[in-house]
């Protein structure tokens, strides 16, 4: 079965966002005055072919941990779509 999986990779509390930071005063710089904060992130879009959702899982769990995302400084969640 295909598994449309969305994993989502942010920053760790605690680590410098300067892409962060320079969005946040550039959205000031545009009016944005009532936004206080930013960070960034990356989304992957993964289809896993898989026999189960538990397998499919499984697969984007250590794709994340494995290559996604840097497990020093940044945090990752995924959700299975059907």
């Amino acid at each position: 079965m295909l598994f449309n999986t969305i994993v989502r990779v942010y920053l760790k509390e605690g680590v410098l966002d300067p892409q962060g930071k320079t969005i946040g005063q550039a959205m000031a710089n545009l009016g944005f005055s009532n936004i206080i904060g930013i960070s960034t992130g990356k989304i992957f879009k993964l289809e896993i072919n898989a026999d189960s959702e538990a397998d499919a899982k499984k697969v984007a769990q250590q794709a994340a941990e494995r290559l996604l995302a840097n497990p020093v400084i940044e945090r990752f969640e995924f959700e299975i779509q059907r």
